[in-house]
C-alpha cells in the first residue's frame, strides 16, 4: 500500500492555498497543484479498488470521484475562489444500493463520511414512516459497539419541532426529527498521512454497510416489504 501513501505535501499545498486563496497565486502555482492532484488521484484510485472488494461502486475512476477545487461562489458571501481541501465521493451501483461514500482531506479536518445528505421528500417520508412503525432496527445499528467505536453517533441536521404527521410523544421522536442521516469518522493529520490510511478509509466505508443496508431496504421496498 506504500504507493498509496499521501505525502505531507498534499496538506502543505492546502495550507499555502488557504493563506493565498486568490486566482493570481493559484495560476502561479498551477504546476504544484497538478503534482499534488496526481498524488491524491493515486490515493483515490487505490481507495476505489479497495472499496470495490466489499461493495459495488458505480463511479468508474478516481478522476470522476474527485470534486473540483473551484468553489461555487454565486450565492455565497465567501468569495474565495478555491476550496482548501481535497474531497471526493463514490456512488454505489444499482437502484437497490442506497447511500453515498465521501472522503475529505484537509489539514486538521480530515474525515471519512457517508450517508444521506439531502433525501428527497418521498424518501424522507419512507424513512420516518419506518422509524415510526418500528425504530428498533435502526436503534440496534446506531447503538452497536462497532458503530459507536467507529462513528460515535448518528449525525445530520434535525428539526427543532415535531415533523408533520408524527406524534410529539413518539418514543423515537429524536430519530424522527432527522432531515439528514450522516456518519463520520475523523482522523488526525498523522493518521491521514500514515501508510495504512487507505485501508482505514476503506474499512470505515465497510463499517457503514449495516446502516446502508437498512436504509436501502427501507427505500427500495414497497408497502408489503417487497423490493420495488
Amino acid at each position: 500500500m506504500s504507493q498509496l501513501l499521501l505525502p505531507a505535501s498534499v496538506f502543505d499545498f492546502m495550507r499555502q492555498l488557504k493563506q493565498n486563496n486568490n486566482r493570481e497565486w493559484f495560476a502561479q502555482n498551477k504546476e504544484a497543484y497538478q503534482l499534488q492532484l496526481e498524488y491524491v488521484e493515486t490515493f483515490t484510485e487505490g481507495l476505489l479498488n479497495l472499496v470495490n472488494t466489499h461493495d459495488v461502486i458505480e463511479t468508474p475512476t478516481a478522476k470522476r470521484a474527485l470534486h473540483r477545487i473551484y468553489r461555487d461562489i454565486r450565492f455565497s458571501k465567501d468569495k474565495t475562489p478555491f476550496k482548501s481541501n481535497w474531497s471526493g465521493g463514490f456512488k454505489r451501483a444499482g437502484k437497490h444500493r442506497r447511500g453515498g461514500y465521501y472522503f475529505h482531506l484537509e489539514p486538521g479536518n480530515t474525515f471519512i463520511g457517508g450517508g444521506f445528505w439531502a433525501p428527497n421528500t418521498p424518501d424522507l417520508k419512507r424513512i420516518r414512516d419506518d422509524i415510526a412503525f418500528d425504530p428498533s432496527p435502526l436503534k440496534q445499528i446506531i447503538n452497536s459497539k462497532e458503530f459507536k467505536t467507529v462513528f460515535g453517533v448518528l449525525e445530520g441536521e434535525q428539526l427543532k419541532t415535531t415533523p408533520k404527521g408524527y406524534a410529539a410523544d413518539d418514543d423515537a421522536i429524536e430519530l424522527l426529527r432527522y432531515k439528514q442521516f450522516l456518519v463520520r469518522r475523523r482522523f488526525t493529520d498523522a493518521e491521514a498521512l500514515s501508510p495504512d490510511f487507505v485501508k482505514q478509509a476503506s474499512d470505515t466505508f465497510k463499517s457503514m454497510r449495516p446502516f446502508f443496508d437498512y436504509m436501502s431496504d427501507v427505500l427500495t421496498a414497497n408497502l408489503n416489504g417487497e423490493e420495488d
